[in-house]
């Protein structure tokens, strides 16, 4: 091992030591974490349970869902599985405020907004939502659930603000199906890129942002960048390796000076960069990674892809990234409306604020029980993954926390590790 590599290796082990101040009257914080979120709740019986859950998400018991954390607390089970499948408690509000303490805590001007969604594999058919569907997660189309979330990257950190459970057409026309898991009557067919237009108009002022980000699910859809640009908003929107566009900056063929003038030919985003030299690629240090220092090679180029129908687009900046894997090339592609001149670093800043929020999902599902409920119905469904953000956003603050005891500590948060030593 090289000497800068056994210093780096040394570095990591030392951050990972947690003095055990950071766990101090940790009950007690989390008691008064909760307080502003119980101020929704008009029962006592409701808040006590609503404590009693969020401590089970929190704790290290496997299976994250309402009997494992009803035995846990050595309580009837039919209670708690009321409370979160039955009830109609008002979690809006807690979304409210869960919005206004990240933009608080984690607000900067040029904060990035980020769409994401995150299916869950889950078998039957009585599930609210479930059905074969593309699970990005996973990579596949299997049966299972989507949510579309809203998360905020900044330099002090992110986090997971809001949601919306993704209902597919069938499930929308089908009144028998929609009445068996209590779907509200207000509740319509939206795309994925609608609902996220709906969670960025509600909560895009309490965030300060100057970019919307997501994966090439968000970004595949023209229709939905357009909206974006109309709305006065800059994005970098990752898009398949298949997208087709056109090179603006690539040279034209001479004129004969008669009919129309010659264009560049339309091709694939991984056909356009297989013609691309390697002395065009530039290095950029991003940031520290879970494994070390993270240093990606990028270019962009103004382009013009197809929209839906085969219309042509306004001029875009591709963006490309590589980082070199064990593998070989691990390539990303994204687009933007931003100007052709924004440097490389920001690019990369943006487009890592993506990874940044999977790092909360990761968090999430494996220290807060974000994919461990074994509920049917739309308010079971919405009880659980709320309280299971509230859940992540406490560890983050206490992750946050631990890190300014430590005046000698400079490392960049990881969420997925400070979140299981917390936990």
């Amino acid at each position: 091992m090289s000497p800068r590599f056994e210093r780096r290796r040394r570095q990591l082990l030392e951050d990972a030591r947690v003095k055990p101040q950071v766990y101090q009257g940790m009950l007690n914080r989390l008691v008064n974490f909760l307080e502003p979120y119980l101020e929704s709740l008009g029962w006592r019986e409701q808040k006590e349970h609503l404590r009693v859950y969020v401590q089970g998400l929190l704790s290290d018991v496997k299976g994250k869902n309402v009997e494992t954390i009803a035995y846990l607390h050595d309580q009837e089970r039919n209670r708690l599985q009321r409370f979160i499948g039955e009830t109609p408690w008002a979690y809006k509000p807690m979304l409210d405020e869960l919005t206004r303490q990240v933009g608080r805590e984690l607000g900067e001007a040029d904060g990035v907004i980020v769409f994401d969604p995150s299916g869950y594999e889950k078998d039957g058919k009585h599930s609210v939502g479930v059905q074969r569907q593309w699970l990005g997660r996973l990579g596949k189309v299997e049966n299972g659930q989507v949510g579309v979330y809203l998360g905020y990257a900044s330099r002090k950190g992110h986090g997971l603000c809001d949601l919306r459970l993704y209902l597919p057409k069938e499930w929308a026309r089908d009144r028998a199906r929609r009445r068996a898991c209590g779907v509200p009557r207000e509740i319509r067919f939206a795309t994925k890129h609608e609902l996220a237009q709906e969670m960025l108009l509600a909560r895009g002022a309490e965030l300060p942002h100057q970019w919307i980000a997501g994966d090439d699910e968000m970004g595949r859809s023209t229709k939905f960048r357009l909206w974006l640009r109309e709305h006065d908003e800059r994005y970098l929107l990752a898009v398949p390796s298949n997208t087709s566009m056109r090179d603006l900056e690539a040279p034209l063929p001479e004129w004969s000076g008669q009919g129309a003038k010659p264009k560049a030919p339309w091709m694939s985003v991984s056909a356009w960069l297989e013609k691309i030299p390697d002395a065009a690629w530039m290095r950029i240090d991003v940031r520290d990674g879970e494994k070390g220092p993270l240093v990606v090679e990028a270019l962009t180029c103004r382009v013009q892809t197809r929209e839906e129908k085969r219309h042509v687009g306004p001029e875009e900046l591709l963006f490309v990234t590589r980082v070199k894997e064990t593998k070989g090339w691990k390539i990303d592609y994204y687009v933007s409306n931003a100007a052709a001149e924004t440097p490389l670093q920001e690019l990369a800043r943006v487009a890592k604020a993506e990874h940044r929020i999977e790092e909360c999902f990761k968090c999430a599902k494996s220290e807060a029980g974000l994919k461990d409920y074994e509920v049917r119905n739309w308010i079971g469904w919405h009880h659980h993954q709320v309280l299971s953000l509230m859940a992540v956003w406490f560890l983050t603050m206490e992750m946050r926390r631990g890190k300014k005891m430590d005046a000698c500590d400079h490392s960049l948060a990881n969420t997925r590790l400070d979140c299981a030593a917390v936990a």
